[in-house]
C-alpha cells in the first residue's frame, strides 16, 4: 500500500526533513518544471527557466535552495543573506517567502521578505538578526543596501524571478546594481515568463553555462477556458460589467484594467450595486493589498479588480471568471490573463469587453492564440461599430500617454514608444530617484 508521505520522481531525492514538508503541503508527485529543473539545481548549476506563474516553477527554485542550505549548515551572520530572491511585486515576494517557510518548516533556515509600501524598521530588524534567505523587491533591497543594513558578499545562490516583469516595471537598472554586488562564485537562477531579446541578453550576462528548461505557455489550459467576447461601446463598458455581475454564476471574478485609475472606478460602480469587490494595484498601500487578496481568497470578496503588474504572482484557486475590462495591449498578456481561471486542470470563464479601439488588439490576440474568439451578439449593449470597426478606428487614438511616455499603436496593434520618457527614467520630485512604486 502506497504511503501518504511517499514521493516520486526527484520528490524522492530531496532530504526527509524537506520530503517531509512538501508532502504534509499535499504534493507527491512533481509537475514539469519541478522534475527537469531539481536535479542540476541540486548538482549547484546555473539554470535558464522559462514557465509561467502556476507551473510549480516556486518550489522548482525553493527545494533545492532549502536542500542546499540543510547540507551546507552555516550560523546566519548579521546583514549578511546567503541566498537572494528577487521578485518584481510584493505580492510575489511575499508568496515565495512563504513557499520558504512551508518546505523549510524541518530544517533550520531563516529567512525574511523585504518589500516597499511599508515601514523598514521590522525588516532591518529581521535582516540584522541573521538569516539564510532573503527574498526582496529591488526597490527596497536598493534602499537597505545603500543604508548600510545588507551586505551581498555572502550570496551563495542568486535567484532572478519574473524577469520579464522586472523588464516592463524599468527594475533592470537596479537589477545591474545589485548583481555588481554579488560574489562572481555563486549559483545563478534566472526565471521569465517569455524569453524576448531584451530578457535573454540580461539571463546570459547573470548565468554560467546554465542548465535550461522550458515548459510550453500553457495554451492547452485557453482550450479548457469558455471564452467570449462582448462588441460594447465604450461608455457603455461599466454598464455592463454591473449586468454581468448580476450574475450568481460569477461567484469568484478577476477583472482587469489597464491603468490604476481605472480600476478604482470600477470598484465603486460594482459596489454601488452590492458588489463586495476592491481594487489592487501599485498605488495601494501594502496593508491595503494584503488584506483585499485574503478576503478574496476568504469569499469575502466576489470580485478583485487589478492591473496586469499587480496582479503577477496572485495565486489564488476557484476563480470562476476573468473579464477583460479592458483588452490587454500585449496578446501574450491575455494568455496570462485568463490563465487566472482553469488552474490545476479546472475548467473556467473569460469574458473580454472589446470596444472599438480595441479591436485591433483582440485580432492579436486571436492570431496568438489561433482562435477565433466566440462573439455574444445577443447581449443588450452590442455595439456593430465595435465589431466590425477596421483601420484607424480599431486602435487607440494617434497616441497613448502611459504614465509620462507616450505611445503609439502600430499597425500589427502593438505598442510602440514614440517619445517622451520612459517608466524607468521618471525621476521623482522627493528624492530625484526614480520612482519604485511597485517595490
Amino acid at each position: 500500500m502506497k504511503k501518504e508521505n511517499d514521493l516520486n520522481g526527484v520528490f524522492g531525492s530531496l532530504l526527509p526533513e524537506i520530503g517531509r514538508a512538501v508532502s504534509e503541503a499535499g504534493y507527491h508527485t512533481p509537475s514539469p518544471i519541478q522534475e527537469q529543473a531539481i536535479p542540476p539545481l541540486l548538482k549547484g548549476r546555473d539554470m535558464i527557466g522559462c514557465a509561467q506563474t502556476g507551473t510549480g516553477k516556486t518550489a522548482a527554485f525553493t527545494l533545492p535552495i532549502l536542500q542546499h542550505l540543510a547540507k551546507n549548515k552555516k550560523q546566519p551572520i548579521c546583514g549578511k543573506p546567503r541566498v537572494l530572491i528577487l521578485a518584481p511585486t510584493r505580492e510575489l515576494a511575499a508568496q515565495i517567502g512563504d513557499s520558504v517557510v512551508k518546505y523549510g518548516r524541518y530544517t533550520k533556515t531563516t529567512q525574511t521578505v523585504i518589500f516597499g509600501g511599508v515601514g523598514q524598521n521590522p525588516q532591518v530588524k529581521a535582516v540584522k538578526r541573521g538569516i539564510h534567505v532573503l527574498v526582496a523587491t529591488p526597490g527596497r533591497l536598493i534602499d537597505l543596501m545603500n543604508q548600510g543594513h545588507i551586505d551581498l558578499s555572502a550570496i551563495e545562490i542568486f535567484v532572478l524571478d519574473e524577469a520579464d516583469r522586472m523588464l516592463d516595471m524599468g527594475f533592470i537598472p537596479d537589477i545591474r546594481k545589485v548583481i555588481k554586488q554579488l560574489p562572481s562564485k555563486r549559483q545563478s537562477l534566472f526565471f521569465s515568463a517569455t524569453m524576448e531579446p531584451k530578457v535573454k541578453a540580461l539571463a546570459e550576462s547573470l548565468v554560467h553555462n546554465p542548465a535550461q528548461v522550458a515548459i510550453a505557455p500553457d495554451k492547452p489550459a485557453v482550450e479548457r477556458i469558455v471564452q467570449q467576447v462582448m462588441f460594447v461601446d465604450k461608455k457603455n463598458k461599466d454598464e455592463l460589467i454591473m449586468t454581468l455581475m448580476a450574475s450568481k454564476k460569477l461567484d469568484r471574478v478577476i477583472v482587469f484594467t489597464q491603468m490604476k485609475h481605472v480600476a478604482n472606478k470600477v470598484v465603486r460602480k460594482l459596489e454601488g450595486v452590492g458588489v463586495p469587490c476592491a481594487a489592487i494595484h501599485g498605488n495601494k498601500s501594502q496593508t491595503a493589498r494584503t488584506k483585499a487578496l485574503a478576503d478574496f481568497k476568504s469569499g469575502r470578496l466576489r470580485a478583485l479588480v487589478a492591473t496586469d503588474i499587480a496582479a503577477r504572482g496572485i495565486d489564488v484557486d476557484g476563480i470562476s471568471h476573468v473579464i477583460n475590462y479592458d483588452m490587454p495591449v500585449e496578446p501574450e498578456t491575455y494568455v496570462h490573463r485568463i490563465g487566472r481561471t482553469a488552474r490545476a486542470g479546472a475548467d473556467g470563464d473569460a469574458i473580454s469587453l472589446c470596444s472599438a479601439p480595441e479591436r485591433d488588439y483582440l485580432r492579436a490576440i486571436e492570431k496568438l492564440i489561433r482562435t477565433e474568439i466566440p462573439v455574444d451578439l445577443k447581449h443588450a449593449l452590442h455595439c456593430e461599430k465595435s465589431m466590425n470597426a477596421t483601420g484607424a478606428d480599431a486602435k487607440p487614438g494617434p497616441k497613448v500617454r502611459q504614465q509620462r511616455g507616450k505611445v503609439t499603436v502600430g499597425a500589427n496593434g502593438r505598442a510602440r514608444h514614440t517619445g517622451g520618457k520612459r517608466p524607468s527614467q521618471i525621476k521623482s520630485r522627493r528624492s530625484g530617484s526614480r520612482r519604485r512604486s511597485h517595490g
